[in-house]
């Protein structure tokens, strides 16, 4: 069951009409620190469970209404693209799942990226040998992370800001000199002095890693840095704009400038072809790439796809359908050609599965399997227009507090600096961080089997220790916060 405090966020976002809510957000700022496992946000303090609330409190429905199957027969099916321009969101209309989580992540009026999301910066770097252990490194943190919101809320209140992280701020600029490193090498053993060093970055939040990675190689690798080049393809038009201010806050970055492009699009919409060899940057972006779900039949193992209908009211329910749309069933395929093992809610005895569905008010069809239909997507890109890239990406691998299903997304959202977690992706559009773990013992070999290129996965853990410099990200009890975070997250490179 949801939280109570869920129940009080519902009431106040539909108790406003969406341009209120949208009024009263705070500027964009940077992005927020994963806690020690995957959170996005920091909660000042724990959620305090109201039990005479919660005694009140029922959860929303979205079982589907089979008497208005003639109604919504009517609706019109649209696809996130077709969504892209429209200020309000849809009513009276049907679409995949994948679409809807495209269009409450991504479209530019309301989506949470381009409307909700503020990056948490810790200001100055932390001086790790400075400070007496690990947990001497959260307090700090979370007394910069108050400091931070505190200076939002002086100049707007927000009760609903989405404010969260990522290990290129809190490790800022360890991190990004980790990533630098590796790239500096690899350039220098495959292609240097005969080709330039083409860098991209997708989704690069407020421009952190960017800046990171050209201040190394200027200072540590003049001779690179003469035969580089950073392109960002970001699709969010407030980071876009906040990626270019952060070119010219200062005399050293603003030397950047000749190097840098931004590309303010989505990486879905992108055409040219890049003949060059280059270095494509996703760092935790594959968790909020669309997801398709589908549930099988028990007895049959036929795949059923889902769908979601939006009412008259803006009320959302869930349908399957037999009918697979050919993305879907192209992940299939590719799956099963390019995988010999993997989670899959019919494992296990097929008798039990058949005696599961004749249990009275079970059904006939299997818990959620969410596919990452958009992933695979992506990849298909950098075969056909990046074909000779080498990948970097790093995401989590494993989650806390998903909802029911086998890859199952975390939903969640902030209110009043407490980040509550809810059990559907059936949510208020642009207001939930929709979240998945990305299996990489799936994706690997799924990569290589669309762009023909091999990779290697590696634990967070081992990628920054070989690469990171770990002297100046140890505490003074020998604890290093770098390596001891993020255990949940893998790093794949192209080799």
């Amino acid at each position: 069951m949801d939280s109570p405090l869920a129940t009080q966020l519902f009431r106040q976002l539909f108790s406003h009409r969406a341009s209120q809510c949208l009024a009263r957000r705070a500027r964009p700022a940077i992005a927020t620190p994963h806690g020690r496992i995957h959170r996005r946000g920091m909660a000042d303090r724990p959620v305090a469970l109201d039990r005479k609330r919660e005694s009140r409190w029922h959860p929303r429905e979205h079982s589907f209404p089979h008497e208005r199957a003639e109604e919504f027969d009517q609706y019109a099916i649209v696809t996130a693209e077709m969504l892209k321009n429209r200020r309000e969101r849809p009513r009276r209309v049907k679409m995949l799942l994948r679409d809807f989580i495209d269009d409450s992540l991504y479209n530019p009026n309301y989506g949470y990226f381009a409307k909700q999301v503020v990056i948490f910066t810790p200001g100055e770097p932390f001086n790790f040998n400075n400070l007496t252990s690990e947990h001497e490194f959260f307090q700090q943190l979370r007394h910069r992370y108050t400091n931070f919101e505190d200076a939002l809320d002086d100049q707007q209140p927000n009760d609903l800001r989405q404010l969260w992280h990522t290990p290129t701020e809190l490790f800022s600029p360890y991190y990004g000199e980790a990533i630098a490193r590796y790239l500096v090498q690899d350039y220098k053993y495959n292609f240097y002095p005969y080709q330039d060093l083409n860098i991209y970055e997708m989704g690069a939040g407020n421009g952190t890693m960017m800046l990171n990675v050209l201040d190394y190689i200027r200072d540590m690798h003049p001779e690179v840095y003469e035969r580089t080049k950073y392109r960002i393809i970001e699709i969010s038009s407030a980071l876009a704009t906040l990626q270019q201010q952060g070119l010219g806050l200062s005399a050293y970055a603003r030397g950047h400038s000749d190097k840098v492009e931004i590309i303010n699009q989505s990486i879905f919409e992108w055409t040219q072809y890049v003949s060059s060899p280059c270095y494509f940057l996703a760092l935790e972006v594959f968790d909020n790439f669309a997801h398709d779900a589908l549930k099988y039949d028990l007895s049959t193992a036929e795949p059923y796809q889902s769908h979601v209908v939006i009412d008259n009211r803006g009320e959302m329910f869930e349908y399957y359908s037999r009918n697979l749309d050919p993305l879907a069933r192209q992940f299939l395929e590719r799956r099963y050609a390019t995988c010999e093992d993997y989670a899959h809610p019919l494992q296990g005895s097929k008798m039990i599965h058949h005696l599961r569905s004749l249990i009275p008010f079970q059904g006939t069809l299997s818990k959620p399997e969410y596919i990452p239909t958009r992933l695979m997507q992506f990849f298909y890109i950098l075969y056909q227009k990046f074909p000779f890239h080498k990948l970097i990406t790093s995401d989590f691998h494993k989650l806390d507090h998903t909802i029911e299903g086998i890859n199952a997304p975390v939903v969640q959202t902030r209110y009043k600096r407490e980040m509550i977690p809810v059990s559907t992706p059936l949510v208020h559009q642009g207001y939930f961080d929709i979240l998945f773990p990305t299996d990489f013992e799936v994706m690997q070999p799924m990569y290589t089997a669309i762009t023909g290129r091999f990779a290697r996965t590696y634990s967070h853990e081992d990628f920054m220790g070989s690469r990171a410099d770990l002297l100046e990200t140890q505490t003074k009890n020998g604890e290093n916060p770098l390596l001891s975070w993020y255990k949940n997250a893998s790093v794949m490179i192209t080799l």
